[in-house]
């Protein structure tokens, strides 16, 4: 087929209409790596934490959990208010109409920050001078993706085709665009450490559906691939279902380390 090729939104506004599928469907993080950041970088009740591009809170809940002080910066409205409805009780938590490259906080203001699923989409040079002004010194700076894992079985392997098939904008906004040699040069002269991990999410077909169209590069409704791609996913769904669901998998990457200026 011959994938047909709308213009590209901005980044602050891909997920607006998104919303409701992200809640639902997006994957959650190791509670291993939340431990790493515990035992390591002191995560717990004496910490502020900035999680910049927060979008609607997976990763703010689970520092909030932890017993951190969260600013959740996210500048996409309809995501920012998504977490304000799902984290309001949440003690220690605060929302932030801001952006990386513009966080709004005062200066020297968080012992980390952290950018789940986002980084990706941060001007580099200006989040990093953002950062480095609302952190206190020696603070940490903490990036994580979910990469999900492409060719460890049949159904992610069709899946991966189906996404190249009918998604015209996949790869071009591919977090894995960014490689671990640009994400050290975040944290020159310090040095990064990353660390791997493996998660795991188990879909029927209404949630293999939501995962998918959560995603910024999934043609929308009305556009001429939308329909096509989702029969086609009904088709993989009953391929490879066993028990009513398939299963998805993750390496989740997490680089982290402490920022000091150049």
């Amino acid at each position: 087929m011959t994938a047909v090729r709308h213009g590209m939104k901005a980044p602050t506004e891909r997920f607006s209409d998104r919303v409701a599928d992200y809640v639902k469907y997006r994957p959650g993080y190791p509670a291993e790596a939340l431990d790493l950041l515990s035992r390591e970088c002191g995560l717990g009740p004496a910490l502020t934490v900035a999680d910049v591009g927060a979008g609607t809170g997976i990763f703010s809940r689970l520092l909030l959990q932890r017993g951190a002080r969260v600013y959740a910066v996210e500048p996409n409205a309809p995501m920012r208010e998504a977490a304000e409805r799902l984290l309001a009780n949440q003690p220690g938590f605060v929302s932030i109409a801001g952006s990386a490259e513009a966080t709004g906080l005062p200066d020297a203001s968080v012992d980390m920050i952290t950018a789940a699923q986002a980084f990706h989409w941060f001007d580099r040079v200006k989040a990093r001078q953002e950062f480095l002004r609302i952190l206190k010194p020696g603070g940490w700076l903490v990036l994580v993706w979910n990469e999900r894992e492409v060719d460890t079985t049949p159904f992610l392997q069709a899946y991966e085709q189906l996404r190249k098939d009918y998604a015209p904008e996949y790869g071009v906004v591919d977090h894995r665009n960014i490689r671990p040699e640009h994400i050290a040069e975040i944290f020159r002269p310090a040095a990064m450490r990353m660390r791997t991990f493996r998660y795991h999410q188990r879909f029927d077909y209404q949630g293999l559906q939501g995962r998918l169209l959560s995603s910024s590069y999934a043609p929308v409704p009305g556009h001429p691939n939308h329909a096509p791609m989702l029969r086609k996913l009904r088709e993989l769904f009953e391929r490879h279902q066993q028990a009513g669901h398939v299963d998805w998998y993750y390496q989740t990457r997490l680089f982290y380390g402490r920022l000091r200026p150049a």
